[in-house]
């Protein structure tokens, strides 16, 4: 092979990179499965079936580099990709690859979409043609059978991109319409990490014995798995109450039994529209009632405050407040985050009319935004312009 023919020095390089890119998801897999508090971001607390399905691929990972360590010291007597591609170890070491990566990948990509439990079975089910084809190679190796197999995985996979494409657009509405703050639940990412996912798989399929691609390989391996437990670790879990199962599965399972919000603003009772239950009542009614419980009792200063907590103090359900802030052609995140920005800009016109110093960053934080990134955005989309011209122009 390739490789063992290089110089000592390659050997020794690609070995440490090797052991590298082999050690560094195994230490992740047993700090997801191990480590109970989050060394990342301390005050997070990620969903539990994201943290499973992210050690599981971590863990796969790493035994994926032990079973081709194995192949290439039992394979010493392979001198051509031909020769390779004639080898059972081969074909066994590809095979393992397929039927454990692509679920895997697969299982932590939509656990990182809250707002519903997505199957993975379909996943499985896919596979049983792969674990036929390999079946075949073993007992009669032939090349263009594995092509065939290695474009039916490329294809697989960009069939699951688009799939993955259209779940995350809903998932980026369904946030902005149960959440004002959106830090750290950013729907962005998730195409990050499929898209490395389909340049892995095409450098896998290109690879073959070149050594510049599988030192890139390695390279875009490590970049990944960076990436990937940098957003397992500050992924918030989502208040259970506003998830939707599954219509295929019988309930909602325990992996989404804590709240994304901390217990002391949990425990902190909300305000109740005094006399109006949470049944059926006229949309016309919450209008008046958003305007004596949210805006005359300032709730929407309340960091992390949900549709769903929102709807209680309202004393309605969230499909009724959702269907009022349709009508109105707006979303949640609308609502609550231009309440929040209003509060910002009469808190600084009184601030500068008394002759006082603003701290803009204070100010949002005193205005219900949890971070200011969020409140930078709100208030462009608020204001058509940023807070730095605005203010600019306003001491003019």
């Amino acid at each position: 092979m390739e490789i063992l023919g290089q110089t000592p020095v390659q050997t020794i390089l690609f070995i440490v990179i090797y052991t590298i890119t082999g050690v560094v998801p195994l230490m992740a897999a047993l700090y997801l499965l191990l480590r109970r508090g989050n060394a990342f971001a301390p005050d997070t607390m990620p969903p539990v079936r994201l943290r499973r399905w992210a050690a599981a691929f971590f863990a796969i990972s790493a035994l994926g580099h032990v079973w081709w360590l194995l192949f290439c010291v039992l394979s010493s007597d392979i001198h051509s990709a031909d020769d390779m591609f004639r080898s059972m170890g081969y074909v066994v070491a590809v095979m393992l690859d397929w039927v454990t990566l692509l679920p895997t990948a697969a299982g932590t990509l939509l656990a990182m979409l809250q707002n519903r439990r997505r199957p993975i079975w379909p996943v499985f089910v896919a596979m049983i043609p792969i674990v036929a084809t390999g079946g075949v190679l073993m007992v009669s190796p032939n090349a263009r059978l594995m092509q065939i197999a290695v474009a039916y995985i490329v294809l697989l996979y960009v069939l699951f991109t688009v799939y993955v494409t259209f779940a995350v657009r809903q998932y980026g509405r369904w946030l902005r319409d149960n959440y004002a703050d959106l830090e750290h639940k950013e729907v962005w990412f998730t195409h990050v990490v499929s898209l490395v996912f389909m340049l892995l798989l095409i450098f896998y399929a290109l690879v073959d014995t070149n050594t510049s691609l599988l030192y890139l390989l390695h390279f875009i391996e490590l970049v990944l798995f960076g990436l990937l437990l940098w957003r397992v670790e500050t992924l918030p879990t989502l208040d259970e109450n506003s998830l939707t199962p599954d219509p295929s599965r019988g309930g909602e399972g325990s992996e989404y039994s804590q709240g994304g919000d901390s217990a002391a603003e949990l425990s902190t009772p909300l305000p109740t529209a005094g006399g109006v239950g949470g049944g059926a009542f006229d949309l016309n009614q919450i209008d008046r009632l958003l305007a004596a419980n949210c805006v005359d009792a300032q709730l929407y200063l309340r960091p992390n405050l949900t549709l769903q907590q929102l709807a209680q103090a309202v004393g309605t359900n969230r499909s009724y407040l959702s269907q009022y802030f349709s009508r109105q052609g707006i979303t949640y995140y609308i609502y609550i985050n231009n309440l929040r920005v209003n509060h910002f800009i009469s808190r600084y016109e009184e601030a500068t009319a008394a002759g006082q110093s603003v701290v803009a960053q204070e100010l949002a934080y005193e205005s219900g935004f949890r971070s200011y990134s969020t409140f930078s955005r709100a208030f462009t989309e608020r204001m058509g312009k940023s807070v730095t011209a605005w203010m600019g122009q306003s001491t003019e």
